[in-house]
């Protein structure tokens, strides 16, 4: 299937706006799925993940603090990362791009909904929105029973025992990932980290807190959001 025009469009302008960010000072990261859900699919008339890009400057320490007093709409979504340790070819099946991953991890992504989604385009060329994302330590599987428990200041706020009803299976969200990028000159590659979209709604944080992900068996990950500059 070729890809949707907006999409393109959006995916050139993306990496135009990934190579500016990169320098000898900024590297790589790896990739994000964004807009993947049902509802997201059904909105903007798509057959895929929004792919967005990640690069270093952007990852912080699991318990790292964060200021976003700034923010117009600051979100929170709980993510399940994929490390790739091979490429993942244009054409992969989905069975392809899982074997691909070399290990897995939790992963908090921060986001600033600003303005918000109503073009596919401009969505893209903001790159979807990404202000920070961090990883949980790295495990060689995911669970068979895997889910996700979110909690602020110790509280649960959100949980899912079937992850992947909004992120669609990870083999055939990664093999579209590899899919969109080729068909703009990019590619899913060894080393890449991919961060595949939120097993949750995402939360608004706007009110701060101490934020904490856990899914049992493979990992945890926690960040603090303030609301004045410097805690």
């Amino acid at each position: 299937m070729s890809l949707d025009p907006r999409v393109a469009a959006g995916t050139t302008r993306m990496l135009a706006a990934r190579a500016a960010a990169l320098s000898p000072e900024v590297a790589p990261l790896g990739w994000k799925l964004g807009f993947g859900a049902p509802a997201a699919l059904a909105r903007f008339a798509t057959d895929r993940p929004l792919v967005g890009f990640l690069t270093d400057d952007r990852l912080l320490a699991s318990g790292s603090a964060v200021d976003v007093s700034g923010w117009t709409a600051p979100m929170l979504e709980a993510e399940v990362a994929a490390h790739l340790g091979r490429d993942v070819a244009a054409d992969a099946s989905p069975a392809e791009a899982l074997a691909a991953v070399a290990g897995w991890s939790v992963a908090i992504e921060l986001a600033d909904l600003d303005p918000p989604p109503t073009d596919i385009e401009e969505v893209l060329a903001g790159n979807i929105f990404h202000r920070h994302v961090l990883l949980g330590p790295l495990s060689p599987s995911l669970p068979a029973d895997l889910s996700f428990s979110v909690s602020c200041d110790g509280e649960v706020v959100a949980s899912t025992s079937t992850p992947f009803e909004l992120t669609g299976g990870l083999g055939p969200i990664l093999a579209s990932a590899a899919s969109t990028l080729a068909s703009c000159g990019a590619s899913l590659s060894a080393g890449d980290v991919v961060i595949t979209g939120s097993v949750i709604p995402p939360l608004d944080v706007s009110g701060g807190g101490a934020w904490h992900v856990v899914a049992p068996g493979l990992g945890e990950v926690s960040v603090q959001l303030d609301l004045h500059p410097g805690g």
